[in-house]
């Protein structure tokens, strides 16, 4: 659990991953100090892991919670992962779900990580970053889900900006929202500039207007950078990986 003091194993095997995983971050001068919610783009295992090894100590992530139970972890594993694979593999992504349980309860459960729920157990997800928050954290979320927004991102689940209203509530603070892209073919984490809550305005504005700025921003850095592949949230074939920029956005 997010509480819980990473063994020196896992301390041992970060260190040795963060040796040839290697991750430039730039925009470091968008970041407000202390409390601030970080949003970015899955790029699959990328962003979590790259957050994890370059992010401050005092940060947490949002994780499945079903990635930290035992039971739980093949089921979630096999459809949020591979679910989307060819047919006719399905049979060994089924085995190789079970195969990574050990590991990913070996991560999961030491890394700085908040578990989230689509259950009544989310109090518990909303209570633990408040907490955090209270403290000066940073929080990391990756809100993407199985809806296309563009041939960057897929869209959000907007439920997080929540996180801010909550937050607001108890302390009068307004949150800031820094957009992150993660661009692992680049070896670089792009931060833009910070989407501050409205503590004055109705939740539903708030959670659309947070959103739609926040997917816009981590377009637009995406399109900055020089053409590359772009990692996508689904698994999905990799000749299907799509650019950041189309062949007549290259220059002559």
């Amino acid at each position: 659990m997010e509480n819980r003091k990473p063994s020196r194993v896992y301390t041992v095997v970060k260190r040795m991953i963060k040796a040839f995983y290697k991750m430039e971050i730039t925009g470091l001068d968008n970041l407000p100090e202390g409390e601030t919610v970080i949003v970015g783009n899955h790029a699959q295992i990328h962003g979590p892991l790259a957050c994890e090894l370059y992010f401050p100590s005092n940060r947490y992530t949002w994780c499945a919670g079903q990635m930290m139970h035992l039971k739980e972890v093949p089921g979630y594993a096999y459809q949020d992962f591979w679910s989307q694979k060819p047919r006719y593999t399905r049979w060994f992504y089924h085995l190789l779900a079970y195969a990574i349980t050990p590991l990913a309860l070996f991560i999961f459960n030491n890394a700085n990580t908040i578990p989230v729920y689509r259950d009544a157990r989310v109090l518990g997800t909303f209570r633990s970053t408040l907490e955090k928050l209270r403290g000066g954290a940073q929080i990391v979320i990756f809100p993407e889900y199985d809806r296309k927004y563009n041939n960057i991102l897929y869209d959000f689940q907007d439920r997080f900006v929540d996180v801010a209203r909550l937050y607001y509530t108890q302390t009068e603070k307004e949150l800031c929202f820094v957009p992150l892209y993660t661009a692992p073919k680049l070896h670089r984490m792009v931060l833009g500039r910070p989407v501050r809550f409205n503590g004055g305005a109705p939740i539903e504005e708030e959670r659309a207007r947070i959103c739609q700025e926040l997917m816009t921003a981590i377009t637009d850095l995406a399109r900055g950078l020089p053409r590359h592949t772009v990692i996508p949230y689904r698994n999905i074939r990799k000749r299907d990986y799509p650019q950041n920029l189309p062949e007549e956005g290259l220059q002559a």
